[in-house]
């Protein structure tokens, strides 16, 4: 297909990118592209993702993007489309389908682990699932889409080539340069380029490493190190933590075990998942696996562990094996184990801590910072700039980043070619043709918990209350009035999240001060507002607020039940 010209648009049709997750951040990738006139638009979503919750948000582990502008316009929704299958691009497919019900696409191995969340949730036989082949096309209303076979940490990354009456897009999803994967092909280099001969009008790039020199590197090294490494230790346990996720590690941890003599045990069930996924495809086929029941009764040097928890997670595989709550599993003086990962920032206090309780049992600990074993997943500036000179697009636009990468390769783009370049942000309607880019509108972009089960906005009661609780504590008093306007029990205080102090001293002060702050108050008020229960609870919850801040400078969440009963 020619370059279109867009300088104008006949039928007022108009070609819009706009990101709901994913743009100003790592994570929550959610990506709309439009086509249509402003009042009946053709939608398509790619990618969609979650984040994980902190240390800000808890009791919530899954956050994912705010979808209720596309929801209003689902009568317009043509399907979901799926780069590849790591969790911040596909995790909240199974989340937020009831609330889309459109079809989805996905290649061979994002299409089986899309069955498995369908299937946990309860939605396989409701959706609509299409799988697309590698290298496949197919279309949806006024898109023609061309899968492109990229190289990524994980099988089956895809660009999208996205063809329109108005030009082409090509959307990266996440990608690198591996001239020698150890799992699936090279960077389909000769699509990449005839694209860029027929005319890009915009590329959405990937934007993680903007600020790294030089290239990530290739798998292959990684697999020759740890072959190395591997086979430094003999007689005693070996563990290679990882991400489940990146089938072409698993592949090399494989393939170093087995040319070491070590049978291989998957620990911890996206292990599991991932590798019945790749198995699917035909990946991970020529290794046997042994169980764990087999592994523990196995001369010790002869067996290899692959674990999940690389980043320290609580109920992962390998906290557990090092906090000793493992059904199977221990480790001893000696053994090793290899973190072939990197530390994602935000996880090191986790990371660190489970490091630190493997060594105080005497286990080795091999990270990246001591051997090249790991590579990113995402493009350094030298492969960026070779893929803006193999596809040349007119316009950048940078996602997959905070706010300074953002800025960094719209800056950069301008230096390898791009004419124009607009970094943009969560909820910002940016129009590509015709005569763009240019923000038209902006839309509600926030974010949903999952929380209990249950999926919130940001902004929900019961999260801002327990956060609030997290940092200042819960007062909580009751007392009961009778008829008369008299106290016959209480006030009663419930106190959370304050400190003891020595013997409970401190606890037992604040106790008495807010019992005897909430009884002055009832006494101040009138006879009659004294039978008035709503009065009686606003009027104790003031005067308590004030004696906690005094006391402790927190600003505790404070609840108040006043009961009336007909007893004198």
């Amino acid at each position: 297909m020619p370059k279109a010209n867009h300088s104008d648009s006949q039928s007022g049709d108009e070609l819009v990118f706009l990101p709901l997750g994913g743009s100003g951040e790592i994570g929550m990738n959610l990506n709309l592209f439009g086509f249509g006139p402003e009042h009946d638009r053709k939608w398509v979503i790619v990618d969609i993702g979650v984040t994980f919750g902190d240390a800000t948000t808890p009791g919530v582990d899954v956050i994912m993007p705010d979808t209720a502008f596309i929801e209003e316009h689902r009568h317009n929704l043509l399907g979901i489309i799926l780069t590849h299958a790591h969790e911040d691009h596909m995790g909240a497919l199974a989340r937020l389908w009831p609330r889309l019900k459109c079809p989805v696409y996905a290649t061979p191995f994002t299409m089986w682990l899309v069955k498995d969340r369908l299937a946990e949730a309860d939605l396989m036989g409701e959706v609509e699932l299409i799988e697309i082949p590698l290298k496949g096309s197919f279309d949806l209303g006024p898109f023609t889409f061309d899968l492109i076979t990229l190289t990524h940490s994980i099988p089956e990354p895809n660009a999208l080539a996205i063809r329109t009456a108005l030009g082409t897009v090509l959307h990266t999803g996440d990608w690198k340069i591996d001239p020698t994967p150890t799992v699936g092909e090279a960077v389909d280099e000769a699509a990449l380029k005839a694209l860029g001969d027929e005319g890009v009008m915009a590329m959405i790039c990937d934007s993680t490493n903007v600020f790294s020199p030089g290239e990530s590197g290739s798998e292959d090294g990684v697999r020759d190190e740890l072959i190395k490494l591997i086979g430094e230790y003999d007689g005693q346990a070996v563990a290679v933590a990882t991400f489940a996720s990146n089938v072409g590690r698993l592949d090399s941890v494989m393939h170093a075990a087995k040319l070491n003599n070590r049978s291989v045990c998957l620990i911890g069930r996206s292990m599991k998942r991932m590798t019945a996924a790749a198995r699917s495809v035909g990946l991970l086929t020529d290794f046997t696996l042994i169980s764990e029941d087999e592994a523990v009764v196995l001369p010790q040097g002869h067996v290899l562990y692959l674990c999940t928890g690389s980043q320290g997670e609580p109920r992962a595989a390998l906290s557990r094996i090092a906090e000793g709550s493992h059904r199977s599993v221990r480790f001893k003086k000696d053994d090793v184990v290899i973190f072939s990962s990197k530390v994602i920032p935000g996880n090191e206090k986790s990371i660190f801590a489970l490091q630190n309780a493997l060594a105080d049992d005497g286990v080795q600990i091999v990270t990246e910072k001591d051997r090249p074993i790991h590579v990113s997943g995402h493009p350094n500036r030298d492969e960026l700039k070779r893929m803006y000179e193999w596809v040349r697009p007119e316009i950048a636009v940078p996602v997959h980043g905070e706010r300074r990468h953002l800025l960094e390769h719209a800056r950069f783009a301008k230096t390898v070619g791009a004419s124009k370049s607009m970094p943009g942000r969560n909820g910002e309607m940016m129009r590509l043709a015709p005569n763009g880019p240019r923000v038209v509108d902006i839309v509600p972009s926030g974010r949903l918990y999952e929380d209990g089960g249950v999926i919130v906005p940001s902004s929900d009661d019961g999260l801002r209350l327990r956060r609030k609780m997290a940092y200042a504590g819960h007062v909580g008093v009751s007392v009961v009035i009778n008829q008369k306007g008299r106290i016959v029990s209480g006030p009663e205080p419930r106190i959370t999240g304050f400190p003891e102090g020595r013997d409970g001293e401190a606890m037992d002060d604040l106790v008495d001060a807010v019992a005897d702050a909430a009884e002055k108050a009832f006494e101040e008020l009138s006879q009659r507002a004294r039978r008035d229960e709503d009065i009686v609870e606003d009027k104790l919850r003031g005067r308590i607020k004030r004696i906690v801040r005094d006391r402790t400078g927190k600003r505790a969440v404070v609840e108040v039940h006043a009961h009336r009963v007909k007893a004198a």
